[in-house]
């Protein structure tokens, strides 16, 4: 099983928009793990499509959670590295 985090904010305009998503296995063993989790953010193809997500205040974000956890077709989409998240999993 994995856990997908999707991390939300408010941008300059006071939009709610994506900060990173991310996706780590949850341990089988039992006791406490930590593990950090490496965020990423979908980005535009094009310099029209970047200046027209800023404009508009709609940024690219996946409609789908699945596409964070599984690897198929993520090698066609762009995607800029955005910060670390650390959960902490006590297992029994």
């Amino acid at each position: 099983p994995q856990i997908v985090v999707s991390v939300y904010g408010l941008d300059f305009f006071g939009n709610d928009v994506v900060r990173g998503y991310g996706a780590v296995h949850v341990p089988f063993t039992p006791g406490r793990h930590t593990r950090t989790i490496a965020m990423f953010v979908p980005e535009s193809t094009s310099r029209l499509q970047k200046f027209t997500s800023w404009f508009t205040g709609r940024r690219p974000e996946f409609t789908d959670p699945k596409v964070v956890a599984q690897g198929e077709g993520r090698e066609v989409t762009r995607v800029r590295s955005q910060g670390f998240v650390t959960i902490s999993f006590n297992v029994v």
